[in-house]
């Protein structure tokens, strides 16, 4: 008799993703945009089919999308067997019902999805807490959606309710768990203030930045520790804190989530509190990944999510990071061959408009001991002007 061998292995899902080109975006900012959810898609362990785009004046109100373009959609998904559809800006809760029915596979939006990642990634307590209460309140609208089993009973005489009593016995539930977790959270919260109380007396320096510019690596690097540092986004979810010296002055650095363009605003609610590290630093060092196409933008989010925060106005380095993967916008293929060097960074507007900035390569070590040197003399001025008498030879 010959034997049966099963593949065990998961299958990785198929996914399409989709976006709306409105009259204040333009098709090359959707481009990216698309490109930032796919990667959002890889980090959750997805592959993206094929990407679908409407220029519209706004997005539908009943399905996002419009009707001939959401049949082109469903016309690829059945012929290619598509898991999941990702729409790249968050759903209302009739649009994800409407969509899900016409569609018939599951369908997230660009919250949910980054929520996803989030609770995979999260390892502390704290950050389990915080990303269970942001999936909590973003599943409360939602709740209807949960509960088609039970469309096809009818309403009439004597088929009132079921569904109805079901969903308020959920809500009530989720209030009920909502309300314990922001509890434990103002519990570890309390744990956290005294621990920074007794840190109190040492400088202390914040990494910030959009995700994936290589705030971790920076951290090993400055630190000597062993920071989990990954090519994907939110690798790092729980803010680290570490003892640095260099010329025998202790500091404190941390490292802290990354952000992101349209950070679920539930996401920013509950992360508040891991990003105290930020808010009560005196030094910021916002990292940017000048290789990215796009860098100005995710500068621009960093500097919006950091006014949120309440700590736009904290001193701050600039670091550039990843210089020599660097390539200038509109060269032509010799400039591409030439890379430029420190002082052509440092003359060019980053270097200027940016006061003070530093252009380093982590990776390959390029310009670190400057860029120790110029945290060193911001920590050292700090220390000096909070401990006048103090007998560190500075």
């Amino acid at each position: 008799m010959k034997q049966k061998f099963y593949d065990t292995a998961e299958k990785q899902e198929k996914v399409i993703l989709v976006g709306v080109i409105t009259p204040n975006e333009t098709e090359e900012q959707e481009k990216e945009y698309l490109e930032e959810l796919q990667f959002l898609v890889e980090t959750a362990g997805g592959l993206t089919v094929r990407h679908f785009t409407q220029k519209m004046q706004r997005p539908e109100r009943a399905t996002f999308v419009g009707t001939g373009k959401l049949e082109e959609i469903k016309a690829f998904v059945d012929s290619e067997e598509i898991d999941i559809v990702v729409f790249d800006d968050e759903l209302s809760p009739s649009q994800l019902r409407n969509i899900e029915n016409e569609l018939q596979v599951k369908i997230l939006d660009r919250s949910n999805l980054i929520l996803d990642i989030f609770a995979g990634r999260a390892q502390s307590a704290q950050a389990k807490s915080q990303v269970e209460l942001a999936q909590l309140q973003y599943l409360l609208p939602r709740l209807t959606r949960m509960w088609t089993h039970l469309e096809r009973q009818k309403g009439g005489i004597g088929m009132r309710g079921p569904g109805e009593s079901q969903i308020e016995t959920d809500r009530r539930l989720i209030l009920n768990k909502i309300s314990l977790l922001k509890e434990k959270l103002r519990q570890i919260d309390r744990q956290n203030e005294t621990q920074r109380k007794n840190r109190n007396q040492l400088v202390r320096v914040a990494l910030v930045g959009y995700t994936n510019v290589g705030k971790s690596t920076i951290m090993n690097m400055i630190s000597k520790s062993d920071v989990f540092a990954e090519n994907k986004l939110f690798a790092t979810l729980d803010t680290t804190v570490r003892k640095v010296v260099i010329e025998n002055l202790p500091f404190l650095l941390s490292d802290t989530v990354g952000f992101i363009r349209k950070l679920p605003h539930h996401l920013v609610e509950c992360f508040k509190s891991t990003l105290d590290e930020v808010r009560e630093a005196d030094i910021l060092v916002h990292v940017v990944d000048v290789s990215h196409p796009n860098f100005e933008d995710q500068i621009r989010t960093v500097n919006e999510t950091l006014k949120e925060l309440g700590a736009v106005d904290k001193q701050t380095i600039t670091v550039f990071n990843k210089i020599d993967a660097y390539k200038p916008k509109q060269a032509s293929p010799e400039e591409h061959a030439t890379q430029l060097t420190l002082e052509d960074f440092e003359q060019s507007w980053m270097g200027k408009n940016n006061s003070p900035a530093i252009f380093i390569s982590a990776l390959k070590k390029e310009n670190v001991e400057e860029f120790r040197k110029l945290l060193y003399d911001k920590v050292v001025t700090i220390h000096m002007h909070r401990y006048p008498y103090d007998k560190l030879l500075y």
